[in-house]
Order: structure tokens, then sequence, then C-alpha cells
């Protein structure tokens, strides 16, 4: 398709999304009512920029800005903390702070993303090395620690399979793990009125299990968060959705203060907890990210409508589709072959702000078992609320557009793809 098209392409979808995007304006005014309502209950001030060193001990900062993430997620704690390497990190940190030798640990919608496998220690996608009987390395996993995994499969569709959900939580399910969003599988990801449900029907099974939601990709796409609705735990990175383009690094974990602190004492030591880690004069950061994520948020969301119109009606399986309600900030696009899918990803480099000049090129990544082709030139790295895109190198070649601070960035790119057989 020639450049000249492209463009009348993208002109068409912006003009058919016009209703769409008025929509997603009134959803950020919502959802910054909510945030602006939690910094003005907790006087939020800019003494609370300052930091302290060390141990970290007495920083009000850091203090109040727990109280703040708790109250817009609807929780009763949280602990924002720069200490959290990524969003698989904040993750594991519950998951081993919770769980205990001889408790299951069910994952309710299938296999969860990638970087968990090594993590939780069992073989969750098509591993090369476990396909050819080749012992994996799983040291320090749960596994390791004497803790077991089952999952509930999806249906043939891709979606919950509610039947066997109903039947699936046994007297030693310490955990339940909802992943709100469809990861690297093509699948819808969960509304919040589906975590909802999911939450009743576990609950119903046994009370005492721990609802604990993968929230990555999800917040303030909706207008609450899973523990609005009886998740115990939620747990996210802050270079995605609520650092809102601008944290630099770190994750967060919300819900119940029990599990809270149990999370954060796995990222800390026992004794410590939420009490230590000093935040290295970014409290300033994390406060500001947090009150433009929902604008970041809603500019994602336009950019994913934009990206499904334009290669639904160029013939590829997109999901969620054009005017589908929004559930997290991932557009799949199915691209069928490992040429196409690195070529998405190039073009969508050379319109990035940052290192536009460098050509993606598959390779191996930490905790991620098939090689991955990426395209992410953002102001911080590895940022996917920026603009971004990803896949891994298999089969069915699905690209994962995430972010956009701007839609209008990605119809910059758009306009200018050259896809060969676009």
């Amino acid at each position: 398709m020639t450049s000249e098209k492209m463009k009348l392409l993208v002109e068409e979808a912006v003009t058919a999304l016009v209703p769409t995007f008025a929509k997603i304006d009134l959803h950020v005014k919502g959802n910054l009512e909510r945030v602006l309502q939690a910094f003005r209950d907790h006087r939020v001030g800019a003494h609370h920029f300052a930091s302290v060193s060390g141990y970290g001990h007495g920083d009000m900062g850091r203090d109040v800005l727990d109280a703040v993430f708790a109250q817009v997620m609807g929780a009763e704690s949280a602990a924002v903390r720069v200490q959290f390497v990524s969003g698989t990190h904040a993750i594991a940190c519950c998951l081993f702070g919770i769980l205990r030798p001889l408790d299951e640990l069910l994952s309710v919608v299938g296999a969860p993303y990638d970087t968990l496998e090594e993590v939780i220690g069992y073989p969750l996608v098509n591993d090369p090395q476990a396909a050819a009987g080749q012992a994996i390395n799983y040291a320090g996993s749960l596994k390791d620690f004497g803790i077991t995994y089952r999952q509930v499969e999806l249906t043939a569709e891709g979606g919950v399979n509610w039947e066997a959900l109903a039947k699936a939580v046994k007297p030693q399910t310490k955990m339940v793990l909802i992943q709100r969003s469809c990861g690297y599988a093509w699948r819808q990801s969960l509304s919040i009125e589906d975590i909802e449900r999911i939450i009743q029907l576990v609950k119903q099974q046994n009370p005492h299990t721990v609802c604990f939601v993968d929230n990555c990709y999800g917040e303030f796409i909706s207008d609450r968060e899973p523990t609005a609705v009886g998740a115990d735990i939620i747990a996210g990175s802050l270079i995605k959705n609520p650092g809102g383009t601008i944290a630099t690094a770190g994750g967060y974990v919300a819900g119940k203060a029990e599990y809270v602190e149990l999370a954060a004492q796995r990222l800390t030591a026992p004794g410590i907890g939420r009490e230590g880690g000093a935040t290295f004069d970014l409290n300033r950061l994390l406060f500001q990210g947090l009150f433009l994520a929902p604008q970041m948020v809603g500019e994602a969301m336009k950019s994913s409508h934009l990206a499904a119109y334009v290669f639904d009606k160029l013939g590829y399986s997109v999901k969620p589709l054009p005017y589908e309600p929004r559930r997290d900030i991932i557009q799949a696009i199915q691209l069928g072959n490992p040429k196409k899918l690195i070529e998405f990803c190039r073009n969508l480099q050379q319109f990035s702000p940052i290192d536009s000049y460098v050509d993606p090129v598959p390779g191996e990544m930490p905790g991620y078992v098939s090689q991955l082709v990426m395209a992410g030139g953002t102001f911080i790295d590895g940022s996917t609320l920026e603009l971004s895109a990803d896949g891994p190198l298999r089969e069915p070649y699905t690209v994962f557009l995430q972010g956009g601070t701007h839609w209008t960035h990605l119809a910059i790119a758009l306009e200018n793809f050259k896809i060969e057989d676009l």
C-alpha cells in the first residue's frame, strides 16, 4: 500500500472515531476527578516532594503517596516503590509473600504472561526446551519452595471457562491469579465486571482463597480498579499506566493491609516491610505521574481504536475490534508471518522520539521463552504507556501495540508505514 493510501485510511479512521474519542475524554474526566479527590483528601503539598536517604525511614512523601494510591485504587493499603524492578517483580513479591509450602496457586484465565514461567516454575507456554525434553532451571521458583500450580484453561474462543471455574477451587488453593490483560495470548482482556464475577465464584467455593489480580496495562481503563470489586491484592508497574509516562522506575501493590504488608516484607525483609525504601528524590515524579495517568491512558485507548480500525480495514485480525470497549491499553494484530512482525516494529521505531535510527531485530530477553522483537523509542526505557510494540516470534506472529502519549503520534507513524504487501 502506498503512503498516500495509508494517509487517506488514517484520515478516514480519525473521522469515524470522533464520537469514540469524545466518550474517552469523558471517561478520562471521571478518573481524573477520582485522582484529584485523593490528592485533596490527603492534603498533598510541595513538602511531600522531599525525600530522605539511607533506610528511607520517616519518608513522609512516600507514606502519603501510598495513602493517595490506596484511595485511588479503592484499597485499604498500598506500597508504591521505586525498588520494584518491574511489574513481574511486584507480582513475584505478592506470590512469594503470601504463598507457603504445600499451598496451591491457581491461574483462572489460562497461562499467565511469559515472564511468570520461571517465577512459578512450571512450563506455561510452548517452551522449545520443554518440548525437546530438556531440563529447565527453575531454581528459586514457587515450585522450588513446594508450592503447586494449576490453571483453568480458556475456552476454544479464548474466553473465561465459567463452568470449569465454578468447581476449580480446591481446599489447598491458597491463591487464584487473575491476569487482567491478554498478555501474549490471542484472547479478550478482562473487564472489571469479569473480574468481579471471577472473585465471586472463587469466594463462593472458598472464602479464604486470596484473589490476586495482575493489574498491568489495565489501570484507569475502567472507572474502578479490581480492589474496588473484591480483589484482595493487585500489583502493577509504574512504567505502565499509573506512572503517567514520567515515573522513571518502580511498581506497586495495593489491597488488604495484611497482604500488602506481606508483599512488602518480601520486597524488603520481615520487620521492615513498608517502613523501608528511600525514594531518591523521585516523589514529585511519582505524584505527578499518578496525576497524569488518566489522561495518558485515555490517549493510549484512542491509539488502540485507531490501530484497530486501520488494520481491520487492511484485512488483518485484530483484538479488540474497532469500537469495542477497551479493557487494557493493548491492541493485538495478527500479522501472519515473522517478516511482517519485524517490519511492523521497524516502521514504528522510525517514528519514535528516541532511537528512531535503531533497527529492531529479534533477540533473547530475560524471563521470556521465545525470541522477541520490540519497538520502543521511549523516554523511559521499557515504558509501555509511551508508544511501543512487541511480539514473540512464534505463530500466529501477533504484534502487541501499546500506549501513546498522543494518538496523533500513532497517526503520523501509520501514515508512513511501509510493510511489504500491506
